[in-house]
């Protein structure tokens, strides 16, 4: 599998969980120490992770688009996006997302996770 086909793999499961707002789904998609950097706070750990997605609001989407993804060690995945997360009540927020992923036993989990806002 390539890289960028690892980075879709976790990403599609991470935008499929956060569209079902099924937060313990999105956490799943993380390592258990994973660094995890909203919009705020920083958190680490799934637990912080499925409280940040368990307060975002129902029917919140993420569509993202990669723009860049490196192998940096065979079990080590870097990607930078950008990310669209759509609201039913507002507009939608546009936002790049850096994440390296981590190969745990035959699975590839998000262990860095960070976003930030350009103006």
């Amino acid at each position: 599998m390539s890289d960028a086909e690892i980075l879709r793999t976790v990403l599609d499961r991470w935008r499929s969980a956060v569209d079902a707002h099924e937060p313990d789904r999105v956490a799943a998609c993380f390592t258990d120490d994973a660094i995890f950097q909203g919009l705020q706070p920083y958190t680490v750990g799934r637990g912080g992770v499925a409280a940040y997605y368990a307060g975002q609001p129902l029917g919140l989407t993420a569509a993202y688009d990669i723009r860049e993804v490196r192998r940096l060690a065979d079990d080590v995945v870097l990607g930078y996006l950008e990310v669209e997360f759509g609201f039913t009540d507002r507009p939608a927020l546009t936002v790049n997302l850096g994440v390296l992923l981590r190969r745990v036993g035959d699975d590839w989990l998000i262990g860095h996770y960070q976003v930030s806002r350009l103006t």
